[in-house]
This record gives C-alpha cells, sequence and structure tokens, in this order.
C-alpha cells in the first residue's frame, strides 16, 4: 500500500474519450472543475478508450504512461474525466501510487467545498456517503487478507468493514430524516407561496452562466455570486416588485453540468424543486460561450430528468457585454413559443427588457377590475390587502370600492365559494371581464 497523500493540490488529470471524439471544450470544463476544487492542474492525459477495460477503464499503456508523467509533473492526486467502479478506481491508486477521484467524487468534494446552509450541507453529505458506501473497502484494504476464508485468512478485516457499513448506514439514515424535516418547512413556505398565489419563477442554467449575478441584479439581493462553477448551491428566494403584471417570487437554484451525477440529483430533490413548482423558468445562458446550443440542450435535459420539463422558459442570453457588437434586444422564435432577451447582469444592460418579458408571460393570467365590497365583506377585503391585489381604495358608508390587480388563479380562488361575499364578487369580475 501506498501513503496518500492529505494534500492533492497537485492534480493530473485524464480524459478518456472514444477514438475520433476528443472535445478539448470537456477537457477544459474538467480543469475547470480541478480549480474550482482547489487542486492546482499540472497535467493532462488524453486515453482513447474503445472498450473499457473492466480492471482500470483505460488501457495498461495508458496507466504506465500516466505512471511517468504523474511522476515527471510531482502530481500527488489524478483526477478522472469518467465515472470509475470501486474496482477500477483502487487499482488505478495501486497502480499509480497516488490517489485516484473519478468525476463523480470531484463534483461531489466542491459541492461540499460550496454548501453553506444547514440543508446544502445535509444534502451534500447525504450524496457523498451513498457515492463512499460502494468504495468502504478501500479503506481497509490493509486489515484484509487474501484467501478462501478458511483457518489462517480469517481476520479483523470483514469485522471492521461490517462496523462501518453499519455506521454509515445509521449515519444515513440520520441525515434522511433531517431532510424530511427541512422538506416540510420547505413545503410549508411553498404552500404560503400558493396560497398567495403569487407566480413563481425560477433561474436555472449551466453552471457559471451568472445565474447570481442576474438574481441579484433584479432583485437587489446579496446572494454570493463568482466567476467559478458552483458558486451558488443553496436556494436563495425573493420577491421581485415593480413589475407591471405585480410581484413575482425568484429563486436562484444551483447551476447544472454535463453528466451531472445521479446522487446529486436524488440528494437536491428540496433545492431542485424550487425549479420544477415555477410557474416560469429563467433559462440563464452565457451569450459568450461557444458552446451556449449545447449547454441549453444540457440545461434541459436535466429539467426533464427532475420533472420540469414542460414548464414554460423564457431564455435570458447573459454576459452580453463579452460578445461583439451585441446589443440589448429581444428575439422572438418559433412562432412566439421561444423568447430570448440579451442582457448583461453586470451593468445592467437590458434588465428593463427582461422585468417586461416576465410581465408579459403573467399579464394575461391577471385580472383588472373595479369592484363593490359591502361592510360586511372585512374578511374578503382583508385577503384581498394581504395578496397585494387592491391597487386603490375608497371608502363610504355602505363598504369599499376596490381596484384590483391580481393572478387570475387567486380570483378563482376568492370567487369559488358559496357565500355572500363570494357570489358577488364574482358576479362583478364576471362582468369585468
Amino acid at each position: 500500500m501506498f501513503e496518500r497523500s492529505r494534500k492533492g493540490e497537485r492534480a493530473l488529470l485524464i480524459q478518456p474519450h472514444p477514438s475520433g471524439k476528443f472535445d478539448q471544450t470537456v477537457l477544459d470544463e474538467f480543469a475547470e472543475l480541478a480549480r474550482s476544487a482547489g487542486a492546482t492542474v499540472v497535467g493532462t492525459l488524453n486515453a482513447r478508450v474503445e472498450r473499457a477495460n473492466p480492471a482500470t477503464l483505460i488501457g495498461s499503456g495508458k496507466v504506465q504512461e500516466a505512471l511517468e508523467l504523474a511522476a515527471t509533473v510531482d502530481a500527488d492526486l489524478v483526477l478522472v474525466n469518467h465515472l470509475l467502479t470501486p474496482v477500477q478506481e483502487r487499482n488505478l491508486e495501486k497502480a499509480l501510487s497516488r490517489r485516484v477521484v473519478d468525476r463523480t467524487g470531484l463534483i461531489l468534494d466542491i459541492f461540499a467545498l460550496r454548501a453553506r446552509s444547514h440543508e446544502g450541507k445535509l444534502q451534500v453529505e447525504l450524496a457523498q456517503l451513498g457515492h463512499m458506501s460502494t468504495r468502504l473497502i478501500r479503506g481497509w484494504t490493509h486489515l484484509e487478507r487474501q484467501g478462501g476464508g478458511g483457518i489462517g485468512t480469517r481476520g479483523p478485516g470483514e469485522t471492521q468493514l461490517e462496523t462501518d457499513r453499519r455506521l454509515l448506514a445509521k449515519r444515513v439514515d440520520m441525515l434522511k430524516a433531517r431532510l424530511e424535516k427541512v422538506e416540510v418547512q420547505r413545503a410549508q413556505q411553498r404552500r404560503a407561496r400558493l396560497r398567495n398565489e403569487i407566480p413563481r419563477v425560477a433561474l436555472v442554467g449551466y453552471t457559471n452562466a451568472g445565474k447570481s449575478t442576474l438574481f441579484n441584479a433584479l432583485t437587489g439581493a446579496d446572494a454570493y455570486q463568482a466567476d467559478q462553477l458552483f458558486a451558488t448551491l443553496d436556494p436563495t428566494v425573493r420577491r421581485l416588485d415593480g413589475l407591471a403584471a405585480g410581484p413575482v417570487v425568484l429563486s436562484d437554484t444551483v447551476g447544472f453540468v454535463r453528466d451531472l451525477p445521479h446522487d446529486l440529483v436524488a440528494a437536491f430533490r428540496s433545492t431542485l424543486s424550487e425549479a420544477r413548482d415555477a410557474d416560469l423558468l429563467l433559462h440563464v445562458v452565457d451569450a459568450a460561450d461557444p458552446q451556449r446550443d449545447e449547454r441549453i440542450g444540457q440545461v434541459n435535459a436535466v429539467l426533464a430528468e427532475i420533472g420540469a420539463g414542460e414548464i414554460p422558459q423564457l431564455i435570458v442570453f447573459n454576459k452580453l457585454d463579452r460578445v461583439d457588437g451585441a446589443e440589448p434586444r429581444v428575439d422572438t422564435l418559433d412562432a412566439g413559443a421561444l423568447t430570448r432577451v440579451w442582457v448583461s447582469a453586470h451593468s445592467g444592460a437590458g434588465l428593463d427588457l427582461l422585468r417586461q418579458e416576465i410581465s408579459t408571460r403573467f399579464e394575461r393570467e391577471r385580472v383588472h377590475a373595479t369592484v363593490r365590497l359591502a361592510s360586511s365583506a372585512g374578511r374578503l377585503r382583508a385577503r384581498l390587502f394581504q395578496a397585494g391585489a387592491v391597487v386603490s381604495e375608497h371608502a363610504d358608508d355602505e363598504g369599499w370600492e376596490l381596484r384590483l390587480d391580481l393572478p387570475l388563479a387567486l380570483a378563482q380562488q376568492l370567487c369559488a365559494g358559496n357565500d355572500a361575499d363570494a357570489v358577488a364578487l364574482r358576479g362583478q369580475l364576471l362582468a369585468a371581464s
């Protein structure tokens, strides 16, 4: 056994790829992932893989080449841009005499580094334990004895492994219980927003597309933002006022990436539910990214996986300040089914156009009317004020005259009862329409 370096800052990257399908942008993104985890990339190695080697993924010749290159560049960590089986990871570590981390392990490490909220930390740890559970044996190879299980081959290794697995399973159960409590709290918050029928808008997009910067520019919030992958993991929710169609609830979500590990998609179900439960998705795209069309497809694939593929989208081409000659504008494509707004969250250019488009999407779902409420309808009047539906009010001896601007869904909800106030409101709204 080799002594693993605990620093792991000097990384050699291995990029497996089929014959004739090497993509430099894929390797560049993987290098950026490595740097986001705090590693210094000291070398890269392309490995053509026609058929995965069950033992090491890459061929024996490439393993030897990787060993020599790692020694030349003094790498203490090897990162493989592919999912490795526990056997492949263990065999590569033995052959390379260095710690080996696959793509999933690297992304999990970045998530562990970035998570700030209690919920985010719980979700990351749960995903890490799920990934670790099949790799426990690697940590106890110094206790193992090879043999058929007879006399002289039974050692403490199995007992230690079973103890470790039992402790891990107990920890997983505890994390799941804690996350269920957090999910209940988050569900209560979502139900409160649903009761008020305030439209929900979620920012989604490829990681580092500028979602958090756009979120801050629109809402005046101070969500963490940085020019790095997965800068934001924890969802942030703010009310966005000042729109012609009325207020909306805007949420910032975790960025997506190609081949996002399924363990993470499952673990971050609470975070991703902000996108799944939205009425409108602002799909933020880095306008200066040469792979932007491919990124759009990758984000849509993840949205479909979490059950948000059918939610209406407004494409936001961000970072137009990095595109020569680009100006704020609105493009309407596919007979009006798809709209793209070009903005710069950094400079603020085009944000007025974006607000207008958001309003346009919800304006057709709103009710504008002037109604009379009897003096006995105080409870209904209070609900209208609580929902922010009252534009102006005039009171007299018989009651109130209210000018309303409210979501259609809320209007239908208020008119659904059979009491006198609901019936009177329903008749006035129908007459106004």
